[in-house]
């Protein structure tokens, strides 16, 4: 495991019912952008570390659709599904998120890849929910170590394909 280089900021706005994820990537955007459209890639690091992540469903494009499970020791314990609103290469992300469990909580998430000086790119997830309620449940649920972790992963995978 490799010590992060970068601090996760995950912000909740007191007025909107929103989760606002910032992280910073010592990688160009174009790379942190196929780490999350390439689904082989995207299994490899989305989650926390002690899940596997099984790719069920990718069309990453505009109009298409994806899902997945996460496997802990062989067993399934959470599947995820949506679809790909906008995919904007190498600059941005517009996609449906929801776990399977809670079908009628849908995030709409926006992500927006930002070249920044020295190949580095910033990375904001913009989550909107319908609700407070719905909202405090994914920040009580545990939500940012599955971040923490897969965004720690995301950098060793970043630094492997450099």
């Amino acid at each position: 495991m490799t010590t992060t280089k970068h601090q996760t900021q995950i912000l909740a706005d007191s007025n909107v019912p929103t989760i606002e994820i910032v992280r910073e990537f010592d990688a160009p955007a174009e790379q942190v952008f196929r780490a999350h459209v390439d689904p082989d890639l995207y299994a490899r690091w989305v989650g926390p570390r002690s899940v596997t992540t099984r790719i069920t469903r990718w069309d990453a494009r505009t109009g298409g659709e994806w899902a997945f499970a996460n496997d802990r020791d062989g067993e399934e314990i959470a599947t995820f599904y949506g679809s790909f609103h906008e995919v904007r290469p190498h600059e941005r992300i517009v996609w449906t998120f929801t776990y399977e469990g809670v079908p009628d909580g849908v995030a709409l998430e926006t992500l927006t890849f930002e070249k920044l000086e020295g190949g580095r790119t910033r990375l904001r997830v913009l989550s909107v929910v319908e609700d407070f309620q719905t909202r405090d449940g994914i920040l009580a649920s545990g939500m940012d170590t599955g971040v923490n972790e897969g965004y720690d992963k995301l950098d060793e995978l970043l630094a492997e394909e450099s």
